[in-house]
């Protein structure tokens, strides 16, 4: 008997590079999950990691695992305000 296909869950990472040095990654659609590395590619695996963890951790604990929704990055210009 075949085993049925695991699903798999697809969500973004938004990475910002901080000031310190290094990236900080969070996981917009699982609220808390975020992480950091010295290297974007550290910050992805580590997010990845992270991703795995707390759905793990639903699981556990019979929660539902959120689908990510469509979410977008947006610019805001705003003028600096006057002295």
């Amino acid at each position: 008997m075949k085993k049925p296909a695991k699903k798999i869950y697809s969500y973004s990472g938004f990475y910002e590079a901080v000031s310190e040095g290094g990236y900080v990654v969070f996981a917009p659609a699982l609220s808390g999950c975020h992480t950091q590395g010295e290297t974007l590619e550290e910050a992805e695996k580590n997010i990845t990691e992270a991703i795995g963890l707390y759905l793990e951790s639903l699981a556990y604990h019979n929660e539902a695992i959120p689908e990510e929704i469509k979410s977008f990055q947006g610019t805001v210009k705003i003028p600096a305000p006057l002295s």
